[in-house]
């Protein structure tokens, strides 16, 4: 497996929503190989597929303290997200230097195809709550900072500016 570059925002690609994955498949197994490389490397706890230029609906998390847990997704959506709101500090190697605090639901139960190819269910509580959201955003074409006010989204973005 292959660590792989990270585009960079303003690439378009960002902003485009990623297709939908018909089957997982050994080229969909050795994509999400070089996607856990390429985030061990930045090193961080996820990463969507448009981050390094594929446009297919694939994630990977990690927020185990010892790491080697990568949940492998495929088409992945929330079905239920919790009230209670837990704040993270963000960030994306796709606009290096900044960071925000975005406010997602504390736990969410995702459905996914897994690496076998099957439909599974799986809760995802606190930092892995809060990649997986992450992730999911990416996919749909967002970044974390469209969860910010304009005032704090300009903010940011004129600081990650002057730091590129």
């Amino acid at each position: 497996m292959t660590a792989r570059a990270i585009l960079r925002w303003p690439d378009k690609r960002l902003r485009t929503p990623a297709s939908d994955v018909a089957a997982v498949t050994d080229e969909v197994r050795a994509i999400w190989g070089d996607m856990i490389d390429t985030m061990e490397a930045m090193p961080g706890v996820g990463l969507a597929a448009v981050q390094i230029g594929v446009m297919k609906r694939l994630a990977v998390v990690d927020a185990s303290s010892e790491r080697g847990q990568a949940v492998r997704m495929a088409n992945p959506e929330v079905l239920h997200a919790s009230v209670q709101p837990r704040e993270h500090e963000e960030a994306s190697p796709c606009l290096p230097g900044v960071s925000a605090k975005i406010a997602r639901p504390r736990a969410v139960t995702v459905r996914f195809l897994n690496e076998a190819g099957e439909i599974e269910e799986r809760d995802f509580v606190g930092l892995w709550s809060t990649s997986v959201q992450h992730q999911i955003d990416h996919l749909a074409g967002k970044m974390y900072f469209d969860r910010l006010s304009k005032m704090k989204r300009d903010m940011l973005l004129r600081k990650a500016k002057k730091l590129g």
